[in-house]
């Protein structure tokens, strides 16, 4: 698929002709992906092209490195790196170094001598389906919730897993895959977030609440009284529970009047819950949602403000971004008044 997509990218200049194409060429001392050997109007020229799985910009900046060796050993030669999709940070990392590439969503950039084609706004096709799917896990977003709360910190990896409450090796899955997109610094062992703004969009991209047991219930009393309830209910009971949505963020960064009651809880809180407030089950029109959620690590970070529990801001933020009704509004209230501050 390289070599199509690199004789698709070179069609657009007719005056090109390609003489030979070496692939996987062994007689050097450092070994390229391919040679493509081009006739142009002023001469014979090289291409030097290493091909990669992924094009994440660590994954780029070292077959940039790689090419950038390989190049000296050829009269006129340009260095081309190859992948799934370029994205934005590595066609920079490419442009920075002077090395072309070309993916196989149909984008390129060569530009050598008399040449210059150029094409950009090919959608990925690829998606990173598997790494996003892997960094935004249940197990996965534990690490980073715990990341994004305190993104200064460096952590070693034991600690991490301690403190996220999973395996060393799913924090080291994450780790790599944080580096390979270079939001994080992983140097002498340890992890340190360094694009955390980055990583909060892109989860909220990809947040995923299929797997949550979500509620939807019609309540007579006011929302103050129906939080109260709830409240009272988990004391009674010492069962789990934590505001979010608009619940949370009135308490964490008032922005918007709301009109409908958002928690996460346990089954059993949630039958209580119905049973002494009186709520209906209803498809529409509803003013309480109560969710028992997949995954207990929504409740990492969790605190007490003005005696009811809340959700982390990160976990607010992700929550209101999904809700209809001024949720984008709540959410940039909280990115802009917690979250933000926190991380300068």
């Amino acid at each position: 698929m390289a070599k199509e997509a690199i004789l698709s990218c070179l069609s657009d200049a007719p005056f090109v002709e390609v003489t030979k194409l070496d692939i996987e060429p062994s007689q050097y001392d450092i070994q390229p992906d391919m040679l493509v050997h081009l006739a142009l109007p002023d001469g014979q020229a090289v291409l030097v092209v290493e091909v990669k799985q992924i094009g994440q910009p660590r994954v780029a900046r070292a077959a940039v490195e790689q090419i950038a060796r390989a190049v000296r050993m050829f009269p006129r030669a340009y260095g081309v790196f190859v992948a799934p999709f370029i994205s934005p940070a590595a066609d920079a990392i490419c442009r920075q170094h002077n090395i072309g590439y070309v993916d196989l969503a149909g984008n390129c950039r060569l530009t050598f001598w008399p040449i210059h084609i150029e094409r950009q706004g090919r959608p990925n096709r690829f998606a990173r389906k598997r790494s996003s799917a892997a960094l935004f896990s249940p197990k996965a977003t534990r690490v980073l919730r715990v990341l994004l709360c305190e993104p200064k910190k460096s952590w070693r990896v034991a600690e991490l897993a301690e403190r996220s409450t999973v395996s060393l090796g799913s924090v080291s899955n994450v780790k790599r895959l944080l580096a390979d997109r270079e939001w994080a610094h992983t140097g002498r062992g340890a992890l340190r977030l360094t694009c955390p703004l980055e990583l909060l969009s892109e989860w909220a991209v990809n947040y995923d609440v299929r797997r949550d047991t979500a509620r939807d219930f019609y309540c007579l009393k006011s929302v103050q009284d129906i939080e109260s309830g709830i409240i009272d209910v988990c004391s009674e009971s010492g069962g789990t529970y934590a505001f979010t949505g608009f619940s949370a963020g009135a308490r964490l960064a008032p922005a918007v009047r709301y009109q409908r009651v958002t928690a996460y809880a346990s089954e059993e809180v949630i039958s209580v819950a119905v049973s002494k407030l009186g709520m209906k089950r209803v498809e529409s029109g509803s003013n309480v949602t109560l969710i028992d959620p997949y995954d207990a690590g929504v409740y990492h970070g969790a605190r007490e403000i003005d005696g009811a529990n809340i959700v982390c801001s990160v976990q607010a933020y992700l929550d209101l971004r999904r809700l209809r009704g001024r949720g984008d509004e709540a959410a940039d209230a909280i990115l802009r008044k917690v979250i933000e501050p926190r991380w300068q």
